[in-house]
């Protein structure tokens, strides 16, 4: 199927607001940037934050489908799967042009938790760590809720570390760190 205008201006702005953040992308580089012109765009959306919201939602699904795909690609079976999460962090923190977590950063520039761009990243966590929580209980974890909460704070904290860049692998680093919590939390 053929991507319509909408969905061409979105991937266009979806890596522009991910190379220059939101609230330094104006309407003029959106322009700019994605060759569609101000009128084409109000056409589509109403606001900035309509076409952000609406970035959110396709890197949501691209993310979201992307990483659970390699997860089971690097491992067969639930557990192994959970620490193929930190593998698969690694390949995208190696890809040209990672600047980060573009939900981190939509977080951080629209603050208030009620703000619908705010609530949408927010989402985008609570699915990550549905999905975690899942194969944890697959793999016989005793707190499988728990173990989630703490991978995916390891594989946050992977992901602004490897965006700040001081350190040497911190995608290996935090797995070192989840294997020995799923040993340490693995059910008989």
């Amino acid at each position: 199927m053929r991507p319509t205008k909408r969905d061409e201006l979105v991937q266009k702005a979806l890596q522009t607001f991910y190379q220059n953040g939101f609230n330094a992308t104006g309407m003029d580089m959106l322009v700019k940037e994605t060759g569609i012109s101000k009128t084409s765009m109000y056409k589509h959306f109403r606001t900035k934050e309509d076409l952000i919201l609406a970035v959110l939602r396709l890197r949501d699904e691209h993310f979201r489908n992307w990483l659970y795909r390699r997860m089971e690609e690097l491992a067969d079976e639930p557990r192994a799967q959970l620490i193929a999460m930190f593998d698969a962090l690694e390949e995208w923190f190696q890809e040209p042009g990672y600047r980060g977590c573009l939900f981190i950063k939509a977080s951080s520039e629209y603050q208030d938790s009620t703000h619908p761009i705010h609530m949408q990243s927010a989402d985008h966590k609570r699915m990550l760590e549905r999905h975690v929580t899942e194969l944890a209980q697959k793999a016989k974890i005793t707190d499988p809720a728990g173990l989630a909460r703490q991978l995916l704070l390891l594989k946050e904290g992977a992901i602004v570390t490897a965006h700040l860049g001081h350190t040497e692998n911190p995608a290996q680093d935090a797995k070192s760190a989840a294997i020995a919590l799923i040993a340490a939390n693995h059910g008989q």
